[in-house]
């Protein structure tokens, strides 16, 4: 079988006494980096088998994997951080142990989304996950289709991209539409910024910006007349 294994997302302290368990009995241990999965499978004295898998080879070893769970194997699924699948390699490997019957489990655990949406102050009754947005082809597209966007929007960003980013949702949303940015969550360093496009994009353009990044924006329908926090 599969188990699909959430890591965590900063602190080590996060993981669940299950995925240890898990962790300690499969047969071997898919990571997207092997050097960051072994940082934490070396914190909680795990000793398996460890081989990578990530968007650059997925494609080529995933017959030879899921021959290996059908003679019998039992496999778990890392990512660097987080929910394998969000943002992350899991879906062709899943995809595949259906269409072959092998039983697939996916643990309860860390998602970096979950506490920036929460924590944002921004209505969560509805929302939408978008992820990395494009980087070239199809980008103006996909701004001007959630422009429209009801919800509340959460997108992931790197550190580098995080100032083009609000320009560009400042210029397709509007300076006035209420955001959250939230960066090395769970980590001694957390930070969670409030206020309008504007306001935040004025504030991470003083500053240096590191850690992965979480932007919470809310939705066409939300009123921008607000306090910033």
């Amino acid at each position: 079988m599969l188990y699909i294994v959430p890591t965590p997302i900063g602190n080590l302290a996060d993981i669940t006494f299950r995925a240890v368990e898990v962790l300690k009995s499969v047969d071997l241990i898919l990571a997207e980096d092997t050097r960051t999965s072994g940082v934490l499978l070396n914190h909680y004295q795990i000793k398996k088998p460890i081989s990578p898998y990530h968007q650059h080879n997925e494609h080529k070893i995933i017959s030879h994997l899921t021959d290996q769970m059908t003679a019998g194997k039992t496999i778990a699924l890392l990512t660097d951080a987080g929910t394998p699948g969000i943002s992350d390699p899991a879906f062709l490997l899943v995809r595949e142990c259906v269409k072959n019957d092998i039983r697939v489990e996916c643990l309860p655990g860390a998602t970096a989304f979950v506490p920036a949406l929460v924590n944002s102050g921004l209505p969560i009754n509805s929302f939408c996950f978008e992820g990395f947005l494009p980087l070239k082809k199809g980008r103006q597209t996909f701004l001007k289709r959630m422009a429209t966007e009801d919800r509340t929007m959460v997108f992931y960003e790197s550190p580098m991209r995080l100032l083009r980013t609000l320009k560009d949702f400042i210029e397709y949303f509007g300076e006035d539409r209420p955001c959250c940015i939230s960066r090395e969550l769970t980590k001694k360093f957390e930070e969670n910024r409030r206020g309008s496009l504007l306001e935040v994009m004025a504030y991470f353009e003083a500053k240096t910006v590191k850690g992965e990044i979480v932007i919470v924006v809310g939705g066409a329908a939300d009123n921008p007349g607000r306090k910033p926090i």
